[in-house]
């Protein structure tokens, strides 16, 4: 309960340096309730707003559209807009009455099509997408009721969004909905099940070789035992799960995502560079640690030099969290939707710890497992330390590889894999021997592979795969790139087929593991031939990019959003996080 009352704490005391109110973000529905009406003379036009919602007063606009296109704003009474911020705005709901002798003046006919266009933001900070509402009418026997025939676009989007309701809710809502209606402990439970899946994704993978340096590193100084092992798993899981917690709670409450913000490519550089250092310090060149000054106070808090260690591992549990595996998933997307939706800090903060916790149980066992099976220390440490070291520079790596150009990177792995090859040449055991052998022959391919311009470290030939030197182009599908909800918008009102956005960022680890598995599936690719692809990058979370976001609750990628053939869109079929190619395959069959 001290880590939970320690994350509300936080949380508190972000939302009293920042002075955020906490206010609820409302679906589009919740925030304009638009309806149309008609009287003996007009035509009577109501939009409601939701509680801090405003609209612009220059996207406020009135159109007939039919038999032909004519503004009649400026004919109509208005209400005058007020100052906010930089724009003249409405926060007060509109009610505009369009007289029919003022539809007869500017177009003489029975039938007429009204739109009225308009936007508006929350004073939560997010804005919606433009927004525009139809009428048609029909003024043949207006007057009588029994032979006046009104149609509204408004009554039937009505319908299509009740049929909507009525449909299978997405994982992510779904898990949103459980919180909301679940017992505390049965959530907990659900959540740290939930962890434990996700330990099995690539999310975790790059702390496993970290955590492993930390404590073959730890057992060079001392003898590790399976409760020192355990204990110096339990300070890296404890951080990271802490890490975790807050990022994910300063995201639904204030809708700042840390681990977004610290994808920057100079953040990524600096990491990268630690992860160097901490390569170098195994090799044996120099030894990274705190201050002395620093150590003997923790020696003195401690009263034991062995805990001196503890600080670094957390801080180093803490950062990888952010950086190292960034990820999104259902269970994290839900609790973010619920924290978003409710304010709930301590559920959903709760949960996420929970989940955090989950994810570290493999982290766990290998601390357990070290002390358990790990001999006394002795020179072979050394060479294990070593070892590491390599790994640590794999880690730096793998980092880069979301910064710098393919090419640069395949060139950093081929000399990587050379110098590893070199280095264990001195060990004479067969296996060592097997195991350089290998690893010099595939350092030596990725270098022939850079040379001819190759960028796929697992396809180091591919550039030779043709006899006229054209890399032959292996099925796959062409994704149209949008940048804003007005190119979405266009591209789904032009598409007469189904429609998929795939929400990607370079930095993204999903993201990369959906294009290289599920997209490359045969069975996939052919159920998508029958839609249009379109994809938004995210990885520099733009202005932009926060609105696409922000328009379909996605809390980060990836996230596959999907849109019928008459463009409405399909939320039980929306996607966060990985899926397989049957998983994935086993939602889109259910809508299309």
């Amino acid at each position: 309960m001290f880590i939970i009352r320690s994350i509300i704490l936080l949380a508190l005391l972000f939302q009293s340096v920042f002075s955020i109110e906490k206010r609820v973000i409302l679906e589009p529905h919740q925030a304009f309730q638009p309806s149309f009406s008609k009287t003996q003379d007009a035509i009577n036009f109501k939009l409601g707003l939701g509680q801090d919602i405003y609209l612009y007063d220059d996207k406020l606009k009135v159109f007939i559209t039919k038999p032909s296109k004519i503004e009649i704003t400026q004919d109509l009474n208005i209400p005058e807009a007020v100052p906010y911020e930089e724009w003249m705005v409405q926060f007060d709901n509109l009610d505009i009455n369009i007289p029919i002798s003022l539809l007869k003046s500017k177009i003489d006919s029975n039938n007429y099509e009204i739109e009225v266009k308009f936007q508006g933001c929350s004073k939560a900070g997010l804005c919606y997408a433009p927004m525009s509402e139809k009428y048609t009418l029909d003024l043949v026997g207006f007057g009588d009721t029994n032979n006046s025939v009104v149609k509204t676009d408004v009554q039937k989007e009505k319908s299509v969004e009740t049929k909507e309701e009525t449909q299978a809710l997405n994982e992510t809502d779904e898990i949103a909905n459980l919180l909301k209606g679940g017992s505390f402990f049965v959530i907990l439970g659900f959540f740290f099940l939930a962890g434990l899946g996700l330990s099995l994704t690539p999310c975790i993978f790059p702390m496993i070789p970290i955590l492993s340096s930390i404590i073959v590193k730890a057992g060079n100084e001392s003898e590790i035992t399976p409760a020192r092992g355990f204990f110096l798993s339990f300070v890296y899981v404890i951080s990271m799960a802490l890490a975790y917690t807050i990022a994910g709670v300063v995201a639904g409450v204030f809708g700042a995502n840390l681990q977004v913000a610290l994808q920057n490519p100079y953040v990524l550089v600096v990491f990268a560079g630690i992860f160097v250092a901490l390569a170098f310090s195994m090799f044996g060149y120099f030894k990274l640690e705190l201050p002395q000054s620093i150590q003997n106070k923790i020696t003195k808090t401690t009263d034991g030099k062995e805990k001196q260690g503890v600080a670094g591992i957390a801080i180093m549990g803490f950062l990888s969290a952010l950086i190292v595996g960034p990820c999104v998933a259902a269970p994290l997307a839900g609790a973010l939707v619920y924290i978003g939706q409710t304010g709930d800090a301590v559920l959903g903060g709760a949960a996420l710890f929970v989940m955090s916790m989950g994810m570290g149980v493999p982290l766990l066992l290998i601390g357990l497992g070290a002390g358990k099976y790990m001999p006394k220390p002795g020179g072979w440490m050394d060479s294990v330390s070593k070892i590491f070291g390599i790994v640590m520079l794999g880690v730096a790596v793998w980092m880069l590889d979301r910064v710098l150009d393919p090419i640069y990177v395949m060139w950093l792995w081929a000399l990587l894999l050379l110098a590893t090859a070199i280095y264990l040449k001195i060990y004479q055991h067969i296996l060592a021997q097997l195991i350089t052998v290998v690893i010099f022959i595939y350092g030596v391919s990725l270098m022939v592979g850079a040379l001819s311009g190759a960028t796929n470290p697992l396809k180091p030939y591919s550039m030779f795969t043709s006899s006229k030197g054209v890399v032959l182009q292996q099925k796959a599908l062409d994704f149209k790139y949008i940048k804003n909800l007005k190119e979405l918008e266009d591209a789904i009102k032009a598409s007469s087929k189904p429609v998929m956005l795939d929400f990607y960022a370079d930095w993204c680890v999903s993201c990369k593991e959906l294009e290289a598995i599920t997209f490359k599936d045969p069975a996939v690719i052919e159920k998508l031939k029958g839609f249009t692809l379109l994809k938004a990058d995210v990885t520099k979370n733009t202005d932009d990019d926060k609105a696409l976001q922000a328009k379909f609750g996605v809390v980060g990628p990836p996230a596959l959003i999907f849109w019928d053939e008459n463009n409405k869109e399909v939320k039980s079929s929306q996607i966060v996080g990985y899926k397989n190619p049957k998983d994935f395959l086993e939602i889109v069959n259910k809508n299309f």
